[in-house]
């Protein structure tokens, strides 16, 4: 599915779109409805940018199943961030988080601020923010998880864990449903996993 040309009582309407970066700076997502002559599609656009560096890291090193979502799909004038996922294809066992960890060292061995680590005790006071913000956040106002077949932390409404893919596919706090964006290549680009 392409990303509808409107939102839908305030969100992406549910459903999995897939776009290019290209395609994703061309829709409302950043572009807007033009109803609000406060819609930040600048900011938004800078937000697209810092998503595609971590987007690229991944595929390089094989990871092309990417998701993009947070207040970035719903019709805020300005998202403070883009939140995601990436699915690894690993599980929680230990074989799997041993390749795992080695996959984590190739994310920063490529990247110059070594930000792929989601430790709570890396997290960082920032700010005007309300709660201590990943490096990955701090540097690129974007947080990318791993999805690892393992739970988010985030409950339904009734009170059930989510993985990502559930948990990202919800609006915080009032559950509504929402849509999120799989990442896919620009045409020419090799889809075959490393």
């Amino acid at each position: 599915m392409t990303i509808p040309q409107s939102f839908a009582n305030g969100v992406l309407p549910p459903g999995t779109y897939e776009a290019t970066f290209d395609q994703i700076r061309q829709s409302i997502l950043v572009k807007g409805m033009g109803s609000s002559a406060s819609w930040d599609s600048i900011w938004r656009s800078q937000l697209v940018d810092q998503a595609e560096i971590l987007t690229r890291e991944l595929w390089s090193a094989g990871i092309y199943d990417v998701f993009l979502d947070g207040s970035f799909v719903e019709e805020k004038d300005r998202p403070n961030d883009i939140d995601g996922y990436f699915d690894t294809g690993l599980s929680m066992m230990a074989d799997d988080l041993a390749r795992f960890s080695q996959l984590v060292h190739k994310l920063n061995f490529n990247n110059p601020y070594k930000i792929w680590d989601w430790n709570p005790h890396s997290r960082v006071a920032v700010a005007g923010s309300a709660k201590r913000q990943l490096p990955m956040w701090v540097r690129y106002r974007v947080e990318l998880y791993p999805h690892l077949q393992q739970s988010s932390g985030i409950m339904d409404k009734y009170g059930n864990e989510l993985t990502f893919p559930s948990a990202f596919r919800q609006c915080r706090g009032s559950g509504k449903e929402k849509g999120i964006v799989k990442i896919i290549r620009e045409s020419g680009h090799d889809q075959n996993r490393i």
